[in-house]
């Protein structure tokens, strides 16, 4: 398997994917000749041609209404948003057109060979328009998927399912792992089913739940819980919507604890419907409070970015708590 980062690993599932289907084209704000801003779709437009990948006007609300045409023609649509930050003006275009196209048809029509790409996430200095996590606003907007991967090989194959999946799929990657996460990578074209959870790591006294780039974090919070004697199993949820309840609900009722974290703000963040749903099915089951370590309910500050992380830290400390409860 070849070494590569997540950002490799993103732009060969999209070549792939362009080059198993002739109806796919990819387009957005500077993809085209320029690659992107990251650089996810460099030299997409030398290989397939200016027809199939290109450049689109600063509209987001047009992008998504443009990809939500194509789509209902039976294109693959692959539209990536610049920055998750932005998918704010295409919110209608996503939410009331592309989740509901198929219901208000009886089925007899859909958008399901569209995708969204948007990277999300802080820790790059971005500042509070170019580090938010807005994933937990698309979870309760049934007819859309949302996935985040964690690294190179969980990109590559969870972007080429949801590019083939036949519903319309919001694809949010962790854009401070673009280059810094590494790792092997199969060759050639394969997918991860959506809708899985993966456990990473086997353990006996907590379940630890993250997705994207807080799994990195939860990895590390767990080395140092180990080293106290906590032992943590870890859970790569990967797939938002539909969540993999079965899973985690297993996890816990083994471990009789739950700490989740993310990133998003704490109120209203998908770390809440987690906790619901777990303590719905898991009750008799746990020994101490369902933990939510997550990020501040304020906007997303640029100098005090480290202290609105949830951190390797605060994540230690939070598993201690939950164990000794």
């Amino acid at each position: 398997m070849a070494q590569m980062n997540m950002l490799h690993a993103i732009n060969e599932a999209l070549s792939i994917a362009m080059k198993a289907d002739e109806r796919m084209v990819i387009f957005g704000e500077d993809v085209g000749h320029f690659g992107g801003v990251f650089r996810a779709t460099s030299g997409l437009q030398e290989q397939y041609g200016r027809e199939r990948c290109f450049n689109t006007p600063l509209t987001e609300q047009g992008i998504a209404g443009f990809a939500n045409g194509l789509a209902s023609y039976g294109m693959t649509a692959v539209a990536e948003i610049q920055f998750a930050d932005y998918i704010f003006p295409a919110f209608d275009q996503i939410v009331n057109e592309s989740a509901k196209f198929r219901y208000r048809s009886g089925n007899q029509f859909d958008v399901g060979g569209l995708t969204f790409r948007t990277p999300y996430g802080g820790g790059i200095a971005g500042g509070h328009y170019h580090s938010q996590s807005p994933e937990a606003y698309f979870t309760q907007t049934p007819g859309l998927k949302v996935v985040v991967p964690r690294n190179p090989e969980q990109a590559k194959g969870l972007l080429l399912a949801a590019i083939r999946d036949p519903n319309p799929v919001i694809f949010f990657e962790p854009k401070r792992l673009y280059r810094a996460s590494v790792g092997e990578v199969p060759a050639g074209d394969y997918q991860i089913e959506l809708g899985k959870a993966q456990v990473v790591k086997q353990g006996r006294d907590i379940t630890v739940l993250a997705w994207g780039a807080q799994m990195e974090i939860v990895e590390k919070a767990c080395e140092r819980a180990e080293k106290e004697g906590i032992s943590c199993e870890i859970i790569d949820l990967r797939t938002l919507a539909p969540w993999d309840v079965d899973t985690v609900a297993k996890s816990v009722t083994k471990t009789g604890r739950l700490l989740i974290n993310h990133e998003a703000p704490l109120t209203g963040g998908f770390a809440g419907e987690i906790a619901a749903t777990i303590q719905q099915e898991c009750f008799l089951s746990l020994e101490s409070p369902i933990s939510r370590v997550c990020g501040l309910d304020t906007p997303y500050p640029l100098i005090h970015e480290k202290e609105y992380m949830p951190d390797e830290l605060k994540t230690f400390e939070a598993i201690k708590a939950s164990v000794s409860f």
